[in-house]
């Protein structure tokens, strides 16, 4: 088996955006590949945080991926596994200030406040590269605005091998998987949705409620125009559009198909239909994350017996790394 790592910020209860583009492939990986899933905390203090709420929102986070699927055995949180920060620091001092002055994703979020930033921001590159290479993992389910961060781990893979001599770390490969839904703003169809987004009603989180979702669903932005018969109807329509591919999504369905069903009709009824096949497909998720949350001394058995586990693996990796840089044990 191929061993896939793949890690997501905990930033409280994920939205269906989380879901269809990342989660919800997890789960599928873990038949036929040797997963290692991380909430990568270490990431979340690179920007302002609050102690409590990253506590809570780590636990919030671990709660709805084990309700969504995720085998607890493979689930941990990054900051108790300390493979991640000793290969992290190598790979400071191995990567090239020129190789992260290219690294687009600073750029976004530093604005043109890069000064105010920390340290931790500008590396952070690094530190995703040691989560993966502390694993040898080889495949990374990622969406195309991370494609830059696996090139820059390929670098410094390549780069390490060549300093030591050997052929230590193997090469990543990216994989997009191609059903991977890419889910845009219940408010406006020309952005991600995001828990970032100051409006509530654009985007739905894994514990709302059948109440909740109808009613997100049903203020979701449309236009005056009925449902269209192609897909190329739809190409000046970005709202009408991302719900479409959102039912298309939760249906496993294509996007043609669901249109040659909802051909001519309003979006009243469609709505209907959308906010029905949610609920079905994420209330039971919602339901066992609300469970979990009940339980925390569970939940943090999980995470310690998932980090047993990634100790496991990675800790032989890194101190063989930690050797060939000339490091005494």
């Amino acid at each position: 088996m191929q061993r896939v790592f793949s890690g997501i910020q905990p930033t409280g209860i994920p939205h269906l955006g989380n879901y269809l583009g990342a989660i919800r492939n997890w789960v599928t990986l873990q038949a036929d590949h040797d997963c290692v899933f991380c909430l990568v905390d270490l990431h979340s203090i690179t920007m302002p945080w609050d102690p409590q709420t990253l506590r809570e929102q780590t636990l919030g986070s671990a709660a709805c991926l084990l309700a969504a699927g995720i085998e607890p055995t493979r689930l941990y949180n990054q900051s108790a596994v300390s493979a991640h920060a000793r290969l992290g620091w190598i790979f400071n001092c191995v990567s090239r200030l020129g190789w992260l002055n290219r690294m687009t994703q600073f750029k976004d979020k530093a604005g043109k406040n890069r000064e105010n930033h920390s340290a931790g921001l500008y590396v952070y590159p690094n530190l995703m590269a040691a989560d993966i290479l502390a694993f040898h993992a080889t495949r990374v389910p990622v969406g195309e605005d991370q494609r830059q961060h696996i090139e820059l781990t390929n670098d410094i893979a390549q780069k390490f091998n060549h300093d030591m001599g050997v052929e230590f770390f193997p090469q990543v490969e990216a994989f997009i998987p191609p059903a991977a839904a890419r889910v845009m703003s219940l408010r406006d169809g020309s952005k991600k949705m995001s828990k970032s987004d100051p409006s509530e009603q654009s985007r739905i989180v894994l514990t709302d409620t059948a109440d909740d979702i109808a009613l997100k669903i049903r203020r979701a932005k449309t236009d005056s125009e009925p449902l269209p018969g192609e897909m190329d109807g739809l190409i000046d329509r970005p709202e009408a559009r991302n719900l479409v591919s959102i039912y298309a999504a939760m249906s496993d369905e294509t996007p043609a198909a669901v249109l040659s069903r909802f051909s001519g009709q309003g979006f009243g009824p469609f709505k209907n239909a959308l906010a029905d096949l949610l609920v079905e497909r994420l209330a039971p998720v919602a339901s066992e994350t609300q469970r979990l949350l009940q339980d925390e001394a569970h939940l943090l058995s999980v995470l310690r017996a998932g980090a047993e586990r990634a100790n496991s693996i990675s800790e032989p990796i890194v101190q063989e790394a930690e050797r060939l840089v000339g490091f005494l044990r």
